[in-house]
């Protein structure tokens, strides 16, 4: 099939959230170097550590990971991080999981030297792409990385994408008697003040997709991104925008009765929901089909360069992705297990169910978007 978070999936332990101790990071040798001499840092595969129970070895030496902006309940990565830590005995800390893209980036940025600097990141495609262009990623090819398609890999490694979904209208039925099925159906009078959007579209990829699912429902296309600026501030100027960002929480509490946020999130939510007396449910919008994918990518200078390298490994193997499909997200190697048998058929068929073969904007259209918004965001719903 295939050519960047508040977040639920089942019943998922509440992840504790440890931030390393700041600090300057142990020396390249004492912290890259392994016992076979392998430097961990400039690793590309699991081959230069001698295959991947090396790789095993030289991570269980390292017995820690830092990882930031994974909420537990976003594509299943609560569950995801209990069962890395299970079968590697790989302690790992997660700061900040509710941070945005952006906070990611700026996280490598600042915290470079220090043992605290995040050593993976999960980010939406537009700031795998600029993050890449900066220089700040490692190259690295996990061993399924050739059945990755191309276009969802950057060809050296620097980036890969590892689970996706489309744009979905999330609403409350118990408190809105019609539930939104299109972009254009958010305009009408009954949905004053009740339509939000999951972050702000220039840090957040939710948030960013959004508004290109937007511009696609009004006329737009991967190379113009303006019509959905002009949907959301005709959505503000309606007094249908709700400006808080949609977390489990504030569906709860009724103050985001409308979302605008990934399928996979939208649907984790309503067993969640229902549990507690709410009927959320799920259209993919009629106007405006978007499908995009978020990437992994290393920390150029991770202070655990060979547990960043096989959590890689691990959310790229069979099991790793399966776990990504048990949170509703659609894994980049989905077509690969189904054709291979290795796939949880049961998981496969939760999917919010959708038709045709989803499309995917270019690098340059991905950055010619991103900067037409962080030009014209806080203009299209000021006031």
């Amino acid at each position: 099939m295939f050519t960047p978070r508040a977040r639920v999936a089942g019943v998922i332990a509440a992840l504790t959230v440890v931030t390393a101790a700041c600090g300057a990071a142990p020396s390249a040798q004492q912290a890259s170097t392994t016992e076979g001499g392998v430097n961990a840092s400039t690793a590309t595969s699991a081959a230069d550590f001698g295959g991947l129970d090396k790789l095993v070895e030289a991570a269980k030496k390292e017995g820690n990971l830092h990882v930031i902006a994974l909420p537990p309940d976003w594509a299943n990565y609560g569950e995801i991080i209990k069962a890395f830590e299970a079968k590697y005995g790989i302690k790992i800390e997660s700061e900040d999981p509710d941070a945005a893209s952006a906070d990611e980036i700026n996280a490598v940025k600042t915290r470079k030297g220090q043992d605290r600097a995040p050593d993976v990141l999960d980010l939406g495609q537009s700031f795998a792409i600029s993050g890449a262009t900066e220089g700040l990623f490692a190259p690295y090819k996990v061993q399924t990385f050739d059945k990755i398609p191309e276009g969802q890999k950057e060809p050296t490694g620097l980036w890969t994408n590892d689970y996706g979904g489309y744009i979905s209208i999330g609403c409350d039925a118990k408190k809105i008697s019609a539930c939104p099925t299109s972009f254009a159906d958010l305009l009408k009078p009954e949905y004053k003040g009740k339509v939000a959007l999951n972050g702000n579209p220039t840090k957040s990829g939710s948030a960013f997709a959004g508004v290109y699912a937007a511009s696609i429902a009004s006329g737009g296309s991967f190379d113009d991104i303006q019509p959905g600026l002009d949907f959301f501030k005709k959505l503000k100027d309606a007094g249908n925008f709700n400006p808080v960002e949609t977390t489990p929480a504030t569906i709860e509490k009724g103050e985001t009765q409308i979302s605008i946020d990934w399928d996979y999130n939208n649907a984790a939510y309503a067993p969640q929901m229902a549990a507690k007396g709410l009927d959320w449910q799920v259209n993919i919008p009629s106007d405006g089909k978007y499908f995009q994918m978020y990437a992994q990518a290393i920390n150029k200078d991770a202070p655990h360069p060979a547990a960043a390298r096989l959590w890689q490994e691990y959310l790229y193997s069979a099991e790793g992705q399966n776990l990504y499909l048990k949170g509703f997200a659609r894994p980049v190697l989905l077509p690969v297990m189904e054709a291979d048998g290795t796939v949880d058929k049961a998981a496969a068929e939760a999917l919010p169910k959708v038709d045709g073969t989803p499309t995917f904007p270019t690098s340059e259209q991905v950055d010619a978007a991103k900067a037409k918004l962080a030009g014209g965001w806080d203009a299209a719903i000021s006031g």
